[in-house]
């Protein structure tokens, strides 16, 4: 028996895809992303460098403390644009599902680099603990006021970015600066009590050190475990799976989705689902359901790289022909 139509009366060579909601791409959400990365490159390089001077010229461990955060930020954020350049060269035969995963891998150095930075700003600060010099200058104050207001400004900025394309990548980035500006803030507070109790609260700009070495490490530590986490394949976000679930059902011919496995790679995602059909349904309009769900679930999630699709039958009264061919094989 030929199949021509579904059980809705839909004609099947009158299959529409659906109206995508989502015009970014890919593409679009790579350069987006290395845009935001690039000038989070530079404001902590211009930051990294100003907080370095004023500190060593200032005679305040704090803000050298902060500034070695902000530069390893930058040496961070080199890293990832080069991943993210990379991640974009198309699959060849070593590579079938692409070259996504090398932001993860640099993800790992980051995090060695993060954590290595974070030991030694924390022994520093507990090495220099009592230690007798001079009161900070007042300026001191303005270079960490400004350094919060500028970081606080990046994280808007990359989070606005993060929730339009869906990049976890950037919206991890914003989260980095508000830490970063929490730090900042931490230093304000120590020169601040260092400037109005005097010398004997000289031992507060180490403190403020320590704060900001506990705020690196974190840092450093959470980038380690995602990044591991990552390359382990776990299941991507409970919501966008039941997204991905729902839009999948709703395509023409599709009578369930039985398995979704969506694995994140890189600021993408590859989808493996099984869907329902039904059983009497012939190979040849079975295999156009299956393209229509991989091509409508790729224009409508524009972080979705691609889709493998596989079809088992959907039970009917009934229906012999599954049996049938159980039993004579």
């Amino acid at each position: 028996m030929h199949i021509t139509s579904f059980n809705n009366g839909n004609p099947v060579d009158e299959l529409k895809p659906l109206a995508s909601g989502i015009s970014a791409t890919s593409e679009s959400n790579y350069r987006v992303a290395i845009r935001a990365t690039l000038i989070g490159l530079g404001v902590n390089c211009t930051l990294g460098v100003v907080k370095l001077v004023g500190g060593v010229l200032g005679q305040s461990f704090a803000l050298i403390s902060d500034s070695v955060n902000s530069l390893g930020d930058s040496i961070a954020s080199v890293f990832t644009i080069v991943a993210l350049r990379y991640a974009q060269l198309p699959p060849d035969e070593e590579h079938p599902y692409g070259h996504t995963r090398a932001e993860a891998i640099a993800g790992l150095f980051i995090a060695v680099l993060i954590l290595a930075s974070a030991c030694y700003v924390g022994w520093e600060a507990i090495v220099r603990i009592g230690d007798v010099h001079p009161l900070p200058p007042i300026w001191t104050l303005w270079i960490a006021a400004a350094n919060i207001a500028i970081k606080e400004s990046l994280y808007r900025y990359n989070k606005a970015i993060g929730k339009r394309t869906g990049s976890t990548a950037i919206v991890a980035n914003a989260w980095d600066h508000r830490s970063d500006a929490l730090c900042s803030l931490a230093v304000l507070i120590g020169l601040s009590v260092i400037i109005v109790g005097g010398v004997r609260w000289i031992w507060a700009d180490e403190v403020a050190a320590l704060i900001v070495a506990a705020a690196i490490f974190w840092s450093g530590g959470r980038l380690l475990v995602g990044s591991i986490s990552e390359l382990l394949d776990p299941q991507a976000d409970a919501n966008f799976v039941q997204q991905v679930r729902e839009f999948s059902s709703k395509v023409h011919g599709v009578r369930a989705v039985e398995k979704l496995w969506i694995r994140k790679t890189g600021i993408e995602y590859l989808i493996d689902i099984h869907i329902q059909v039904d059983a009497d349904m012939t190979v040849a309009v079975g295999h156009r359901i299956g393209h229509l769900v991989r091509d409508q679930l790729i224009a409508e999630f524009a972080a979705v790289r691609d889709v493998l699709v596989h079809l088992e039958p959907f039970p009917q009264e009934n229906n012999v022909s599954v049996n049938h061919l159980e039993t004579t094989s």
